[in-house]
């Protein structure tokens, strides 16, 4: 018997090999529970080498994964900041999944284009981050807590903000934006929420091994060695604490936004 067995999960932007999504989606698989897995649909020519090499199908190859751990997946493409298709991502998981009793908002946007000087930073790409972070939190969450209140059993929510809602940075102001927001609704969600049983918490990762890092690997070696324990992140280290956060063990652990960097930052 796994200690979720009998619960369902969504999961958002988990559809790369080397991500947390897909990381948090199979460790909960792992403790019995069934997995909704979703992602924005990329194309294939657009997928790292790796997972190119190993014929990756995005979302529905982190579904196999998860039937792999016996339990029930269930691959839906969907833009979160479109509130008909979180619609139906959440109509469907009723539909064949039967309930939700977890959310992990974990979709944003690719670290790209947006790390540039305030006066080099595109409006239309600022309005992107914040809106896949911040409205994309908010519109999976108001649609799965409908459910959770109504299913009358409590439920548990994982907002995947950053190392960036703790601590600024020059030319990282439109993820420090929507990183800081995420922490804050959080916040929010936790007082709101706690008396329906449902559990709010917030994972701040550090640098951690995905393919969303790609783009710094010529900087990755000195990230590593600015943090006390002198290493980096991997995504099954955070996916395993997100899925930790959705235990009866942590039901004390409530509206926290808690680091996980190898003490990178430390600020609360």
């Amino acid at each position: 018997m796994g200690e979720l067995d009998g619960k369902v999960a969504i999961v958002t932007g988990a559809g790369r090999l080397r991500g947390i999504g897909r990381a948090a989606a199979v460790s909960l698989a792992k403790l019995g529970a069934d997995v909704v897995v979703t992602g924005t649909g990329r194309k294939p020519e657009n997928y790292p080498d790796d997972e190119k090499a190993i014929g990756w199908r995005d979302i529905e190859s982190v579904a196999d994964l998860v039937r792999a751990e016996g339990r029930r997946a269930l691959p839906l493409v969907a833009d979160v900041t479109n509130r008909d298709h979180v619609k139906n991502m959440i109509d469907q998981t009723i539909k064949e999944l039967g309930r939700i009793d977890i959310l992990i908002n974990n979709a944003a946007y690719a670290r790209a284009e947006d790390r540039v000087p305030i006066l080099d930073l595109n409006e239309d790409t600022f309005q992107k981050v914040v809106d896949i972070k911040i409205t994309g939190t908010f519109l999976c969450t108001k649609g799965v807590v409908e459910h959770m209140i109504k299913q009358g059993d409590g439920g548990k929510i994982v907002n995947i903000s950053s190392a960036a809602g703790k601590r600024g940075s020059a030319n990282f102001l439109a993820y420090n934006a929507a990183n800081f927001g995420i922490v804050g609704m959080t916040q929010s969600m936790a007082k709101e929420l706690g008396p329906h049983n449902i559990n709010v918490n917030c994972v701040c990762p550090g640098a951690v091994d995905t393919s969303r890092m790609d783009v710094v690997r010529d900087d990755w070696d000195t990230m590593a060695a600015n943090t006390p324990i002198g290493r980096n992140g991997t995504d099954d280290e955070v996916g395993d604490f997100c899925a930790y956060l959705c235990t009866e063990a942590s039901s004390w652990i409530h509206g926290q936004s808690i680091n996980q960097n190898g003490g990178s930052v430390m600020e609360h």
